[in-house]
């Protein structure tokens, strides 16, 4: 069961602004991962559906979680079917995402009151997901779909959105900037913030400094 309610999970996104994406077959990996991330001031992370045994991993890094960062809210990516979605729901997923809106998920969350966030690239995307229920529509592949001007342009009539943009950001003041101009809720952030090569060499402080850094330029344009 999740820990925290749909308001909450929302509301941290909008405060962080920023959600972490991360997936590692290794238990001890993600643990280091989320913990730097917390350190950093990150209070959103989204745990990615994308390995054999994925779930087991994510159902051991929750537990952990609830007593180490007790404050972090975790969440589930890459997640395309209602079945898939029961499961980590009963895992303790506190919000779910996936890079396509099917709607026997919205089903599934909503009976939860659980956010559900499905990739959306269209107008039409976005406001029949909204009218499905899904209160934080994800803009994937936000880089390929148009960027920031498509996201501004959204926003124009649909200006109740609360868009959370995936694909095509980097943790640099430049992109950063642009999309919270363009807008959105918050950015996820995968590769760009966890370099192979970082992760490889645990060097989980270098994460923490991009998130304490990636945070700092969201701040500064949303004033």
């Amino acid at each position: 069961m999740a820990r925290f309610n749909k308001v909450q999970v929302i509301t941290a996104m909008r405060d962080t602004g920023m959600v972490p994406v991360f997936y590692h077959n290794d238990p001890e990996v993600v643990r280091n991962v989320v913990k730097a991330c917390y350190d950093g001031g990150i209070r959103v992370f989204e745990f990615t559906n994308r390995g054999d045994f994925a779930h087991e991993v994510f159902a051991e890094v929750n537990k952990w979680v609830i007593e180490n960062c007790p404050d972090m809210i975790m969440g589930v990516g890459t997640v395309v079917d209602p079945a898939t979605a029961s499961l980590y729901l009963q895992l303790g997923a506190n919000f779910i995402v996936g890079p396509n809106l099917n709607p026997a998920i919205c089903e599934v969350c909503n009976r939860r009151l659980v956010p559900y966030s499905p990739g959306c690239g269209s107008v039409s995307e976005i406001n029949n997901a909204q009218a499905m229920g899904c209160d934080v529509t994800k803009v994937f592949p936000a880089g390929n779909v148009g960027g920031p001007s498509f996201v501004k342009n959204v926003m124009a009539p649909l200006r109740w959105s609360n868009i959370m943009v995936t694909g095509g950001v980097s943790p640099d003041k430049e992109n950063l900037e642009a999309w919270i101009k363009a807008g959105v809720l918050c950015v996820g952030m995968g590769s760009q913030l966890f370099p192979v090569d970082t992760v490889k060499a645990k060097d989980w402080k270098a994460i923490t400094d991009k998130c304490i850094e990636a945070l700092g330029y969201i701040a500064a344009a949303r004033k």
